[in-house]
């Protein structure tokens, strides 16, 4: 199944509009190359009689490391002569690429450049400063379902929500033709991929800490984080926890939720909750693809998947929002947050119950503008 990624079109836009670096950063096994790959398709077709020359680079063979890394000019005109656009996969395994890339956009102007990253922790720290103004940076998530649309009606995306929750949106997920392909599927991508992306690029030196924290984590979904408990679980400093969750975020696993305040008295606001991108990940880590029949986290899992496809919709929509969670002292309490231009919308997601009402203090301070977003009305909301 050959989903049309929304970032297509926005990497084509940009394309025309500006001369800028392209990077698009993404978790391993998102689709990055493959839209690279679809992005070029389109150029070269749109470049009509005179052929885009373009060359593709593998990060992995040191034939163009050596170069890429070298920063010498002369060897990489020698590289790029003749091309018109050099995209570069899996950058972040190039030491010094940005500035190479600085040195390559100053004095070869006309010729683009793609370059794509599966950890952003990594690949940012070399080019934040080198490539300041240069570029232009996209994030891809795993599938969002506003890009199943093309190929489902709503009542055939309905009847798959179910799998979507259990196991993910990670495009081979849904190539996989059964159950238990696919629980296999998330197993080896959680172990192969994801792990080794953090543990490899951020020398952690006990890898089982960073597994543990993630499982923790996982079980903790929906619910405020306290990392002074999580550095006693796992023995270890608040500070180091903190670090680990900081490359978990920027590795493209979790995110975090901060609380929303205005300086009432009854307001918490110090800690935050944190979510999986990914569902499938997520229950790969605590090892349960149960039905949701025969869960009890499915609240929290429901809660999950819809806030993740929100910000996937916003992100994709290059749309400025900020999100938070909302909790007082005395137990009122909102899941999701947005304020958009001094706006505020408070939500509340539960998975059946329609009647949820916002909280009095809620009302009495912010405003009425709430809504309760469950299964029967939650495709406006993602969509």
């Amino acid at each position: 199944m050959k989903i049309k990624r929304i970032l297509l079109e926005t990497l084509l836009d940009n394309y025309t509009k500006s001369n800028k670096i392209t990077i698009i950063y993404g978790a391993r096994q998102t689709g990055k190359t493959t839209l690279s790959n679809d992005f070029l398709a389109s150029l070269i077709a749109l470049s009509g009689n005179r052929q885009l020359k373009v060359l593709k680079v593998n990060a992995d063979e040191s034939r163009y490391v050596d170069v890429l890394s070298s920063r010498d000019l002369n060897k990489m005109k020698l590289l790029v002569s003749g091309y018109d656009l050099l995209f570069i996969d899996e950058a972040q395994r190039i030491p010094d690429i940005g500035i190479n890339l600085k040195i390559l956009h100053d004095n070869l102007p006309a010729m683009r450049l793609l370059v794509t990253g599966s950890s952003s922790f990594d690949l940012a720290n070399q080019i934040k400063e080198p490539l300041t103004g240069r570029t232009l940076t996209f994030t891809l998530y795993p599938i969002a379902l506003n890009e199943l649309r093309a190929d489902m009606n709503p009542f055939e995306m309905q009847e798959r929500l179910e799998q979507w929750m259990i196991f993910g949106l990670y495009p081979d997920i849904l190539n996989q033709p059964t159950l238990s392909l696919k629980e296999k599927y998330m197993h080896e991508l959680t172990d192969a991929y994801l792990y080794k992306d953090i543990i490899s690029l951020s020398n952690i030196r006990n890898s089982s800490k960073i597994r543990d924290l993630l499982k923790l984590l996982a079980f903790q979904i929906g619910s405020e984080v306290s990392l002074n408990e999580l550095a006693k679980q796992l023995g270890m400093s608040q500070e180091t926890v903190n670090s680990y969750i900081d490359l978990l975020e920027q590795s493209f696993i979790v995110f975090r939720l901060g609380g929303f305040n205005r300086n009432l008295r009854k307001e918490i606001s110090k800690r935050d909750k944190i979510y999986f991108w990914d569902c499938g990940v997520r229950n790969a880590v605590i090892n349960n693809f149960s039905l949701l029949s025969m869960r009890n986290d499915r609240g929290a899992l429901w809660e999950n998947f819809i806030i993740a496809e929100r910000l996937k919709s916003l992100a994709y929509k290059q749309r400025s929002v900020s999100s938070y969670f909302w909790r007082t002292y005395t137990g009122a309490e909102l899941d999701y947050i947005e304020e958009q231009g001094g706006k505020l919308t408070a939500y509340e997601i539960k998975y059946k119950q329609s009647n949820a009402k916002a909280p009095k203090t809620w009302v009495e301070n912010y405003g009425t503008d709430f809504q309760c977003i469950n299964i029967d009305n939650f495709w406006e909301f993602v969509l």
